[in-house]
């Protein structure tokens, strides 16, 4: 009898153990995020409320559309150059983007830009809005470098100036691009903007960016590399 009872309770503890090895690898796999995907560098990326932080201004990013790149063409400028179609643009300044076609990113609609009769049809947009960067740390930051990122390239695009409206200041958990299939890439760049500017995200848009991730586990982070 004591053979049998001890057979039976080595049995049962082979048998749980069995379930807590099944247990455990199910969880490691559920929770398997791909190496080098913008989903990893979340889970880096620091998670706090937003603090009392100074009352944003635009002026405290420094002149709006400056010449940082220092190529004779202001930032606004150059997004249009590089956004847009089928461009033209002044004879007597070639910077001046005149008329061009625009995809816009967020929605795939095309919209034809035409300066003279309705510049503001076409906007550009910050990825990561200026107010939203200034609550997240950028107040902490010095002038130059605030200039750098409202001209910074990778935090830039050119998109339809009714949808750049929508948008305002709003994070990831307030607004995402109409268009599903930009939600994807729009996450993964403000999760590379933020790492490599060293901006935290509040509690709500981390868990938001994280479901949208989630249904791309591979898409890699944008924005890290600076646009030379």
């Amino acid at each position: 009898m004591a053979l049998l009872t001890a057979a039976l309770l080595l049995g049962g503890c082979g048998d749980l153990l069995d379930e807590a090895v099944g247990e455990e690898e199910t969880t490691t796999e559920a929770t398997d995020v791909p190496t080098g995907s913008a989903l990893e560098l979340l889970d880096t990326l620091p998670v706090q409320e937003e603090v009392g932080s100074p009352r944003y201004r635009r002026d405290e990013f420094g002149e709006s559309w400056a010449d940082v790149d220092e190529n004779g063409c202001d930032t606004r400028n150059d997004i249009l150059h590089r956004d847009l179609r089928s461009v033209t643009v002044r004879r007597s300044d070639e910077c001046i983007v005149l008329t061009g076609e625009l995809t816009d990113p967020y929605t795939t609609r095309i919209v034809r830009f035409n300066r003279e009769r309705n510049a503001s049809g076409v906007q550009i947009d910050h990825v990561i809005p200026l107010a939203d960067a200034w609550r997240t740390g950028a107040f902490e930051w010095p002038e130059d470098k605030r200039l750098q990122f409202a001209n910074d390239p990778e935090n830039l695009l050119a998109v339809e100036g009714s949808v750049n409206q929508q948008k305002s200041d709003q994070d990831a958990s307030e607004w995402l691009p109409p268009n599903r299939g930009a939600q994807c890439p729009y996450v993964a760049r403000q999760v590379g903007l933020k790492a490599r500017y060293g901006i935290w995200v509040e509690p709500a848009e981390a868990e938001a960016m994280r479901a949208v991730l989630q249904t791309c586990p591979d898409q890699p982070p944008l924005g890290l590399t600076p646009t030379p």
